[in-house]
């Protein structure tokens, strides 16, 4: 490391400190200032971003939350020891873990918002489809001079499919069991950063760290050696997730 970076670094680590210090103060705002010094300094170090994040939070900033959790999460891919941010050890350091559950409980109270608006504006219309539905079959038996059993069957017929549609819409908005295979073996919640052992099952990459770390180094199923180094990204899984994801929001929750 050159004197220069070596310098920067420093300078990065006390700029963090003196935003440690603002945090426990709850001044987050200059909190927020001195993470982004740091971040400047030095931008591939995740703590900072998970720091500042966590300011964010306090704030309710949720679309800077995100943001920094994002780029927190992509810089952890890239190091072990990241993975595993201060677990267990300086209380100041702030996990990515917690950062993975502020994230989900924020995509939660949005989705937990959109549904409920969305609740209300298809049982209006479904209110209004049927209230038309009804009115068209008073003006045909009008017409008719009175009401016939096809009649009034055609009318059941048509308020048994409008209920179906809108039974339909709402299946997204519903909560359910998550798919088995969506989920670590482990802990059986739904993935958030899903890698596959050589004996290819898929755990959540901080469980089986943390598996390695404190039990021993084999596959919790198989029993089969096991180290670090061969987890590897499974970005089929991690896709799939963020597909189920993005229809059923209801499932970032993390409580």
């Amino acid at each position: 490391m050159s004197p220069t970076v070596a310098a920067a670094a420093e300078q990065a680590e006390q700029l963090k400190e003196n935003g440690n210090h603002c945090f426990q103060k709850n001044k987050f705002s200059a909190a927020i200032d001195f993470y982004t010094e740091a971040i400047t300094l030095c931008p591939n170090v995740p703590v900072y971003w998970t720091n500042r994040a966590l300011c964010h939070r306090r704030r309710n900033d949720w679309l800077r939350l995100e943001e920094d959790c994002r780029r927190a999460i992509q810089l952890d891919h890239n190091s072990v020891k990241a993975l595993d941010l201060g677990r267990g050890a300086d209380p100041k350091s702030y996990m990515v873990e917690e950062i993975w559950q502020e994230l989900g409980n924020a995509k939660y109270l949005e989705w937990e918002h959109e549904s409920t608006s969305r609740s209300w504006e298809q049982q209006n219309l479904k209110e209004s489809c049927e209230a038309a539905f009804k009115k068209k079959y008073l003006l045909d038996s009008s017409e008719a001079e009175g009401s016939s059993d096809e009649q009034i069957n055609h009318l059941a017929e048509q308020l048994e499919a409008l209920n179906l549609v809108f039974k339909k819409a709402a299946e997204d908005d519903t909560p359910t069991e998550v798919p088995d295979y969506l989920c670590c073996n482990i802990t059986l919640e739904i993935f958030r950063d899903p890698v596959i052992t050589p004996s290819g099952f898929t755990y959540e990459r901080a469980v089986i760290l943390n598996h390695l770390q404190k039990v021993g180094n084999f596959d919790p199923i198989t029993r089969e050696p096991l180290n670090t180094c061969q987890l590897i990204p499974n970005l089929a899984i991690k896709e799939a997730v963020q597909s189920y994801l993005a229809k059923h929001g209801w499932a970032y929750r993390t409580d």
